[in-house]
């Protein structure tokens, strides 16, 4: 398959998922064995899905319905599809289309994981790389290049320093400059986050409003387009944000609804608190990241409440 080919395929693979209200869990499956064959179809898919979460005018076919009256719903359903691939390749054209019309360099590689997936690269200069739940990246190593590039998701970085080239890591906007360093990197829509456990780091922003931040051990930096700021964090609890190297969640009087979200980026099964005065109950304990089970026997457990399987969720509720 293509390179454009591939492209084609993802946009299809969006719009459907998006626009097809029957929609079922064998549909799912054949996405997530399309996305597992290789990585250039995860990063082709993200692009697509990013211009579809991105776009008002996805936003205006996504509201817009032709007379009920006039067309049954299966044509609507088909006109609705038809119009949004259409909009999709017409909107992706430009930087998606040029991006996949030129062949990558042999010298690059794509890499991703899954929902609930965790891998480590050993790069060939010596550093490590490992990857949470969902994320992409590109890496560069060749011609004295150390560079990658965060398309999205988590990851930390453990860099074999060499003053002479100096790994690079580029995400949402910003440049992460090691100095000797292990670090972690998060993006988010619109900003980054950025945890130094080891050594000296620099962030700086790649566009207009230039500006950067030296980091040290405990420093955690986050950086938008217009500001980075810099907090102090303790060792003790950048292990325990790190804890998912290991398969694990960490919470400390954490609220549920945000032990729920957690758990939602690691599985596919997603947790839905009901009640906001249930959102609120805070949490405390160690959890394997991929087994909803145990958050949700300790709901049960520890504060009495009910969990029941709704449209493919978990809704927790008193």
């Amino acid at each position: 398959m293509t390179a454009r080919e591939i492209q084609e395929r993802a946009v299809e693979w969006v719009v459907q998922r998006q626009t097809d209200e029957a929609w079922s869990e064998a549909d799912q499956t054949a996405l997530d064995a399309w996305l597992a064959e290789i990585p250039e179809h995860m990063l082709a898919y993200w692009r697509a899905e990013d211009g579809w979460n991105r776009t008002e005018l996805l936003g205006a076919l996504r509201s817009f319905r032709p007379n009920a009256a006039r067309q049954p719903d299966r044509t609507r359903s088909i006109w609705l599809r038809r119009a949004a691939v259409a909009a999709m390749f017409v909107i992706l054209g430009g930087a998606a289309a040029n991006y996949f019309a030129q062949p990558p360099q042999s010298t690059e590689h794509a890499y991703s994981t899954v929902v609930g997936e965790h891998k480590t690269l050993a790069l060939a200069d010596g550093s490590q790389i490992e990857m949470n739940t969902n994320t992409v990246l590109r890496a560069n190593l060749s011609g004295g290049k150390r560079q990658v590039v965060l398309e999205k998701g988590e990851a930390f970085f453990q860099i074999k320093h060499d003053a002479a080239h100096p790994f690079t890591v580029y995400a949402t906007g910003h440049r992460i400059v090691d100095l000797g360093t292990k670090f972690l990197v998060k993006t988010a829509p619109n900003r980054i986050e950025v945890a130094l456990v080891e050594g000296r780091a620099r962030v700086d922003s790649d566009g207009a409003n230039e500006h950067s931040a030296l980091l040290r051990p405990g420093d955690v930096a986050v950086a938008t387009a217009t500001s980075i700021s810099v907090t102090k964090k303790t060792q003790p609890t950048l292990a325990k944000e790190l804890a998912w190297r290991q398969g694990n969640l960490v919470f400390d009087n954490t609220a549920l609804a945000d032990v729920a979200a957690e758990f939602n980026r690691y599985n596919r099964q997603k947790i839905v608190i009901a009640d906001p005065n249930v959102a609120r109950l805070t949490i405390v304990g160690t959890f394997p990241a991929t087994d909803v089970d145990a958050i949700i026997n300790t709901a049960r457990e520890v504060f009495g409440l009910h969990a029941t399987q709704q449209n493919g969720r978990i809704v927790i509720s008193r």
